[in-house]
């Protein structure tokens, strides 16, 4: 007897092999059987009508930490689980909202303020506790984590600057180990974000030694999509080689004009890394715009020692005025940890007018949501820089911002197809919906998109590889077992969909629009969506490796 059977369906198994013919029966949270089913085997019979039954998708690239602990977590979830995702894995970026230690948390709090839903209290230090209360919360989608670099480094040096003796990268690393022993999939960097902007690739390495030593993922954000992108790139291809680590490069992107002819460099870079055997790869979004914190807007500098002293610099006339003229004028040179360097200057790349205001914390001031820098400037009759710089001190920082000119614009996706079709690639959302302001339309459209755009209309490549590519490629380079691939004893992940009809909604202007041609996604044996009804149930798991 089966718990449930989908009748009638072209199965794409999530490995590239082509469709084929079945029906699937599954019991409990595992698929049993694929072949011939008999009727009246389950109480339970989906019909797919000669519909597409993929494996959930799993998005490698969530910043959904908050939201978990959020008692709104399914409609803040709805439109991922819309689009076909059943797992997700925080912890990106460098961002992760544990480890911890009591002295750091306020100043924790309010760097991840951007993708915070709610305040709710920080009643976690380490890893394994944070994923017991969300464990015990409940959650809609399977959800694991990475360590973010930034996590660790602020519990040895706070969020300040200079490079770490080695009796610090030592503590670095037993805390990492920690974390991996509480269920970590691997460690993050944001190299454009501090505190982890601050580290120098010695400290890197002597952490992917220890990511080597526990078969995990080693992911970056790397030092710098625009000037810096290709020395950025060496460099995490160099940790690979010298350590054995599975390194893998976070949302693949070119930001600016000027740059975007460094993705056929630094992607042939990728090339001739695997032929030398290092373990290369990487993820990416399909849009041409991008978003994160708007605090990443400014200089190293001035970020050192945290929130608190970056406002600080910002009420000293004389500092400011240095911090506006750095932002205008210095261009990102190697190596970009040192004193006065700079990773990624995002305003020098795309300009003030390509930076817009995704959402501000307050009531008071979200009418200027959707306004780019230029405009916030005009209508508050300032500068671009004094606008926002006086909103960000107002909000505390938590102002998030959607970037254009990322490997293409508006009317130009060239550049990023490349990085869509190549096949070291793999897809993600790196976007997340926090209920306030405008999200990235990723968080809605990223797979369908995928599916529709560039799969269907486009033909940039077969179904079955693009399936692959957001099923067991992200499962393989995570070494995330049981999921990813539709076989017997695998975890029953599914998502039944038209591919004829499969179509991303969402835009930037109107970002909170479904996708079509998704009616049913089944999460560990459970109808998490059935004929595009949503219910009410909690049938993730917390993974842990």
């Amino acid at each position: 007897m089966y718990s449930l059977v989908f009748k009638n369906v072209k199965v794409i198994d999530g490995l590239g092999n082509p469709w084929y013919y079945a029906d699937v029966g599954i019991k409990g949270d595992k698929i049993v059987h694929i072949g011939r089913i008999e009727g009246g085997d389950s109480p339970k019979i989906i019909d797919g009508k000669n519909m597409a039954l993929a494996p959930g998708f799993i998005d490698m690239h969530s910043h959904s930490e908050m939201i978990f602990l959020n008692e709104k977590q399914p409609e803040l979830l709805e439109g991922r689980i819309r689009q076909g995702i059943t797992t997700e894995i925080m912890g990106n970026c460098g961002i992760s909202v544990s480890p911890v230690r009591d002295e750091i948390k306020p100043v924790m709090e309010a760097s991840v303020g951007w993708m915070t839903p709610d305040k709710v209290p920080w009643e976690w230090n380490s890893m394994g506790e944070y994923l017991d209360i969300v464990e015990k919360n409940g959650v809609v989608v399977n959800v694991g984590t990475l360590t973010g670099h930034g996590a660790i480094r602020a519990l040895v040096k706070g969020f300040l600057s200079g490079i770490s003796s080695p009796e610090e990268i030592e503590e670095m690393r037993g805390f990492l180990k920690e974390t991996f022993e509480q269920g970590s999939f691997g460690l993050s960097c944001g190299l454009i974000y501090a505190p982890g902007m601050f580290a120098d690739t010695n400290e890197l390495t002597e952490l992917a030694k220890i990511v080597a030593d526990y078969d995990r993922i080693f992911t970056s954000h790397i030092r710098g999509s625009s000037e810096t992108d290709i020395e950025a790139q060496q460099e995490v291809i160099n940790i690979g080689e010298k350590t054995g680590c599975r390194v893998h490069r976070s949302h693949y992107e070119a930001f600016g004009q000027a740059n975007w002819h460094k993705i056929e460099i630094t992607l042939r870079m990728d090339e001739e890394a695997r032929a030398r055997g290092i373990d290369m790869a990487y993820d990416m979004f399909p849009y041409t715009a991008a978003m994160t914190m708007m605090i990443a807007i400014y200089p190293p500098w001035s970020l050192d020692g945290g929130w608190p002293e970056f406002v600080k610099r910002v009420e000293d006339a004389e500092v400011r005025k240095k911090i506006e003229n750095d932002i205008d004028n210095l261009v990102p040179t190697w190596p970009t940890w040192l004193p006065g360097g700079w990773p990624h200057n995002l305003v020098k790349a795309t300009g003030w007018q390509n930076i817009y205001i995704g959402y501000m914390p307050s009531h008071k001031n979200n009418k200027y949501e959707g306004l780019n820098l230029v405009e916030l400037g005009e209508s508050v009759e300032k500068s671009p820089f004094d606008a926002i710089t006086d909103l960000m001190v107002e909000e505390g920082g938590a102002i998030s911002q959607l970037i254009f000119g990322v490997s293409g614009d508006r009317d130009n996706d060239e550049p990023i197809r490349a990085i869509i079709q190549h096949p070291l690639g793999g897809y993600a959302t790196d976007a997340i919906d926090i209920g306030r302001g405008k999200p990235h339309p990723a968080s809605y459209g990223t797979y369908p998109r995928i599916l529709g755009k560039y799969v269907r209309e486009e033909k940039l490549l077969p179904l079955e590889d693009a399936v692959r590519r957001m099923t067991s490629f992200p499962a393989n380079r995570l070494g995330l077992k049981g999921r990813g691939i539709i076989a017997e004893d695998f975890f029953a992940d599914l998502v039944l969909f038209d591919p004829d009809k499969i179509r991303d909604r969402a835009t930037y202007e109107d970002p909170r629009q479904f996708p079509e041609g998704i009616h049913d996604v089944i999460v560990n044996g459970q109808v998490l969506l059935e004929d595009g009804d949503l219910k009410g149930i909690h049938p993730g798991k917390v993974l842990r490796k």
